[in-house]
């Protein structure tokens, strides 16, 4: 289906309208693609809008299946979904919303060695993963590969974002530099997290990728984004790229290797 079929106009209408957006910028969103890696609390909300948005190609990486654990916040899979792998639940629901778009579902969990082939062929990678170990490999292969990211993380009743665009703002490590030692960071499993934190963090990291299709307003580059669901208390904190970043300062050098660090996303002085 093409973009300016009267059902595309209609399906998109509330986007056309918009003087920011229009014609041109509902095109752009269409010739896009995005990588979510993560299908559970954070890559429920951002797969479910940007399929809706109308974003033409998006991949979706998990290789876990269904739990029913799982439900308190991943809204994407229903109670029928359990024991299904997470991506075909979420590809399933994807196409349900709209049929336009492509799916490309990756069952397996990202490695120093899949993830410069997965991320490859994407515009803009959304990080919905839930450990330590993954973001900063997530990280070091968007420096490495040029991919701008979206960051997010939440724990309990927090989240936190940010927005990197290699070569031009600071990347994850000149904000954190190394994961944290074992046991100092409580993972979600055990800390818990309102199921609702991961809806409202994860529609600010879909805003993010729409906005960097549209070029709408201001991304959130050299900016971590904090808040707190108990307060409604939202913080910024700015940040400079670190000239000497170990990732970041010299992308040529960067060796990508898998962390050794499952722990749960948010830091604690973070």
């Amino acid at each position: 289906m093409t973009l300016f079929t009267d059902e595309a106009l209609e399906r998109y209408s509330r986007h056309i309208i918009l003087e920011d957006i229009g014609i041109e910028g509902q095109e752009k969103i269409f010739n896009a693609s995005v990588l979510i890696i993560g299908a559970g609390g954070l890559g429920s909300p951002i797969a479910l809008y940007l399929a809706a948005a109308g974003v033409g190609r998006i991949g979706i990486v998990d290789g876990d299946v269904v739990d029913l654990s799982n439900l308190q916040r991943q809204v994407i899979h229903t109670t029928a979904d359990i024991g299904t792998p997470k991506v075909v639940s979420a590809k399933q629901k994807m196409l349900a919303i709209n049929p336009s778009i492509q799916v490309d579902d990756y069952h397996t969990m990202l490695s120093a060695e899949n993830i410069e082939s997965i991320i490859a062929p994407y515009d803009f990678i959304i990080d919905g993963t839930d450990n330590f170990a993954a973001k900063f490999l997530i990280n070091d292969a968007c420096v490495l590969l040029s991919k701008p990211y979206s960051h997010g993380g939440i724990l309990r009743f927090a989240g936190q974002t940010m927005t990197i665009y290699p070569g031009q703002s600071a990347c994850y490590a000149c904000a954190f530099n190394a994961p944290p030692p074992p046991g100092l960071v409580p993972t979600c499993s055990s800390a818990g997290i309102l199921g609702a934190v991961a809806g409202m963090l994860g529609t600010i990291q879909a805003a993010e990728a729409l906005k960097y299709f549209t070029g709408v307003g201001s991304l959130l580059t050299d900016t971590l984004l904090r808040f707190d669901a108990k307060t409604m208390a939202f913080q910024r904190a700015k940040f400079k790229k670190n000239p000497r970043c170990r990732v970041c300062a010299d992308p040529q050098k960067i060796s990508l290797t898998d962390y050794e660090q499952p722990l749960c996303e948010l830091k604690n002085h973070a």
